[in-house]
């Protein structure tokens, strides 16, 4: 059974950054393609940002390139969310999660993957 645990949320000012983190359970994490969504209250949950298992490959939405950085760390089982430059707009839960249907390509939908973890606030104030 796949754990998923994020980390890091917290109050932040604009113009700040928060460092986000997801530790996973189960075997064979490195082949796992892994996303950040975020659900804001009213919103639908939307992709943020994601990188894949094999090959480290990355993809952002348009909203946060420039701004965000996913990493891993397969040794740790964990993978990353570097924030910076926050807006009031990024004010959301966020979650982790995970996939073993595509090593190789990103994928931004949320229905592409099975494991979810609990969510962390992050709030941005103005």
């Amino acid at each position: 059974q796949v754990q998923l645990v994020e980390s890091g949320g917290g109050l932040v000012q604009a113009g700040g950054s928060l460092r986000l983190s997801c530790s996973g359970s189960g075997r064979f994490f490195g082949r796992w393609t892994m996303g950040w969504f975020r659900q804001a209250p009213g919103k639908e949950r939307e992709f943020v940002a994601g990188i894949s298992g094999l090959g480290g490959r990355t993809y952002y939405a348009d909203s946060v390139k420039g701004r965000f950085t996913i990493s891993r760390d397969n040794n740790k089982n964990t993978v990353y969310l570097q924030m910076n430059s926050l807006e009031p707009e990024d004010t959301a839960v966020y979650y982790c999660a995970a996939t073993d249907r595509s090593p190789i390509a990103v994928l931004t939908t949320s229905g592409s993957y099975a494991y979810w973890g609990q969510g962390t606030q992050v709030t941005v104030s103005s």
